[in-house]
């Protein structure tokens, strides 16, 4: 539901067509350069020179006996980066292509060894070094295994994993919503292993049918927790490598009614820091564990009338990880409780706080921690919610923030800092400006090679504006008019929505505004093209803005956008008999509540992939925004789409593939049955045993274009008149 899709390659959020690994950049320990795999094996890359080093090339990469070189996915390094730990042969698990093969290479001997060779092919998940590099850990099938790479020797550290009780690990809501995939971690000193034990076994199944792949239908179950349905119990336990035995620490609270999203070592090899969530997640609350005893202290609380978001919200949906200072003594926490989401640095012991970003404005992600400089790099907007700069501030909030990013370069802003602060990766994008990449020194953003490019700006259409509402909301919007634009004719026009928690579809990037459904020429054809970024989306506009969709879902954003529609059809160049709306699936919901909610404000609506029914989403998602049904079930019925369609008077292709693990095509049918039994007459587009994504098989994507743009076509006609 959460999807949102920008352009025909799709930015699906954490529904991303790219693949998880690799992330990043992979630097040096001392941050002067970086590693890369190409077409001649794995090379570094020195830093500001930009000049490559093989370090490891197809031969060395080619296991003995074999022709081909192993096709890298990923590549990781040991601690003392002698060994390289290969990532290849990979397959999807849901989103993302998490599970495959790993092979060590010793970078000294040029050995090259298969770990984890006794189980089943592609089935090794999260391989990684211990720290000293002589072993590695992994999950297959839901259990945790070591191996020592010189001995060969493998012990397996937990038995009892099945398809629904999972060891180091997570079940498809986790990784769906919180964006949970890796679930364990080494100690530092190496001696056992921290991981997460999820228990789905209480979990109601969901069944795709399948009807195309065999003469005789079949079903391909799913653990889907719906809103209002109990969550897996969860669970750390602390493995002694040596023993095999497991430690459960003793985390206050049902571990069915509690989530935990984030667990760490506590920079040593005797405490876990974590964070639990309850059902709500609305009260937050960080633990001190004590691996040996099992023991946790509450250090840190926190609550909200609304929700709280987790790491993954502002590092790149990336829950992993802890921003530790002081030698482990405080760390960096992001908070959004003053009314905006600001950067604090808490003691370990949580009994003291310093906020360091001071003002009315929100960061968006952290992007380095310089402590050897004192500073903290983040990126933020103040002034423009729909771009994105880069900042930085001093640890000890001695001084006010910096902006880092040349104030001339009016766009979106990405960095990839290396670990001594010193250089960057530096992406910039505008609407205007394809997307370009070049390397800086921090903190002066100063170019530091001289094949660095310079923006190539084009002529996009793209127009930015903002509309108050009757009400007095102040939305963002983008507008691209026809070539030869004529203010004295009217047009159709196209509204483009999502507006949800998950994502914006007004931001100032290359490419992120238009109709990439389209086959052809939207311009050319005479349509104009308009997105607005209602309430509650998460825009940098502070919590106030983002926390009023809570328990509003389907009303509140769809009110947003039918007075920002209602205002634009009065618009002189624009033909009101001509509207159409369309949207994927948060923004195929909004499209269906649009058009049953305002019948007659637009006449055309395509609706793929819609949540139809709130009731039949994931219980992370739909809890977090709405609350539990058991307490106000009237506001999932009110945001529905099914509770409306009987108003249908407009045009409407409804899109949904049939293998959706997500938004399930349940939903559609739902919807069906309703438009049926009010006789309201539509065209439907079901893709068998297609995703959510609605791109696999051969020429899908194309199919899906040619469907929406003639129906379009059909029902809004183009041309100004």
């Amino acid at each position: 539901m959460k999807n949102i899709i920008f352009l025909w390659l799709a930015l699906f959020c954490s529904y991303s067509l790219l693949a998880q690994p690799p992330k990043g950049l992979s630097w040096s320990k001392d941050g002067n350069s970086y590693y890369e795999s190409g077409e001649k094996g794995i090379v570094r890359v020195q830093l500001p020179s930009v000049q490559s080093t093989v370090i490891a090339d197809k031969s060395k990469l080619t296991p003995a006996g074999q022709t081909a070189a192993l096709a890298v996915r990923n590549f990781f390094f040991s601690a003392d980066e002698n060994r390289l730990l290969i990532y290849t042969n990979s397959q999807k698990v849901w989103r993302y292509d998490t599970r495959g093969d790993y092979w060590v290479l010793d970078l000294k001997s040029n050995k090259l060894k298969q770990v984890g060779k006794q189980r089943p092919v592609s089935s090794l998940m999260y391989a990684k070094f211990s720290p000293d590099g002589n072993k590695v850990a992994y999950v297959s099938q839901h259990n945790l295994f070591v191996e020592d790479i010189n001995s060969g020797v493998v012990k397996q550290l937990t038995t009892d994993g099945t398809d629904k009780m999972i060891n180091g690990t997570f079940d498809w809501a986790y990784e769906e919503e919180f964006g949970c995939r890796d679930g364990f971690r080494w100690s530092p000193d190496g001696k056992s292993i921290a991981y997460w034990q999820i228990d789905a076994r209480k979990i109601g199944t969901f069944l795709l049918i399948d009807n195309t792949d065999s003469i005789y239908s079949f079903t391909k179950p799913v653990e889907y927790p719906k809103v209002g349905s109990d969550p897996s119990a969860c669970k750390i336990g602390v493995v002694d490598i040596t023993t095999g035995k497991t430690n459960w620490m003793k985390v206050p609270g049902d571990p069915v009614q509690h989530y935990i999203p984030r667990m760490e070592w506590a920079h040593n090899s005797s405490e876990i820091i974590l964070q639990q969530l309850n059902r709500k997640q609305n009260d937050s609350k960080i633990f001190l564990v004590n691996a040996k005893t099992g023991s946790a202290s509450e250090i840190y609380h926190e609550s909200d009338k609304a929700w709280i978001d987790i790491k993954s919200r502002w590092h790149d949906d990336d829950p992993s990880g802890w921003e530790w200072l002081q030698n482990g003594q405080s760390f960096l926490w992001v908070s959004e409780k003053d009314g905006w989401r600001q950067l604090y640095v808490v003691s370990k012991d949580g009994r003291s706080e310093r906020l360091l970003t001071k003002g009315d404005y929100d960061i968006i992600d952290i992007s380095a921690i310089d402590e050897g400089s004192g500073y903290v790099y983040f990126t933020a907007s103040p002034q423009n919610a729909t771009q994105q700069y880069l900042y930085r501030i001093t640890l000890d909030g001695s001084e006010s923030f910096q902006l880092v990013t040349p104030a001339e370069q009016s766009g979106t802003h990405s960095y990839e800092i290396s670990p001594n602060g010193k250089i960057a990766q530096h992406s910039f994008t505008s609407v205007s400006a394809q997307p370009v990449v070049n390397w800086v020194s921090l903190p002066g953003h100063v170019p530091t090679v001289a094949n660095n490019r310079m923006p190539v700006r084009n002529t996009s259409g793209v127009e930015f504006f903002k509309l108050t509402t009757e009400e007095g909301v102040i939305m963002d919007g983008w507008i691209i008019k026809p070539y030869n634009f004529d203010s004295t004719k009217k047009y159709p026009v196209v509204f483009y929505v999502y507006g949800e928690p998950a994502a914006q579809t007004v931001v100032d990037k290359y490419g992120e505004a238009g109709t990439f459904l389209y086959a052809g020429d939207m311009r050319r054809d005479g349509y104009i093209q308009v997105s607005l970024d209602n309430r509650g989306t998460p825009a940098p506009k502070g919590a106030a803005w983002r926390k009023s969709i809570y328990r509003s879902i389907g009303i509140i954003n769809i009110r947003d956008q039918a007075l920002a529609a209602k205002q634009i059809r009065n618009w002189p160049f624009v033909d009101s008999t001509r509207l159409a709306v369309w949207g994927w699936s948060g923004g195929g919901s909004s499209t269906l509540n649009l058009l049953f909610q305002y019948p007659g404000l637009y006449q055309t609506g395509i609706a793929i992939a819609p949540v139809a029914n709130q009731l039949t989403y994931d219980n992370i998602y739909q809890e977090r925004y709405m609350g539990l049904p058991q307490e106000n079930k009237q506001d999932f019925i009110k945001g529905s789409p099914v509770t409306y369609a009987k108003n249908l008077t407009g045009k409407l292709l409804l899109v949904h593939g049939t293998g959706d693990d997500n938004v399930h095509y349940q939903n559609s049918e739902m919807l069906i049955n309703e438009l049926v039994k009010a006789n309201k007459v539509f065209q439907l587009m079901s893709y068998p045993n297609r995703t959510h994504n609605i791109n696999e098989g051969l020429g899908t994507f194309r199919h899906l274009g040619s469907t929406f743009t003639e129906f379009l076509k059909r029902n809004c006609p183009p041309g100004g008149r």
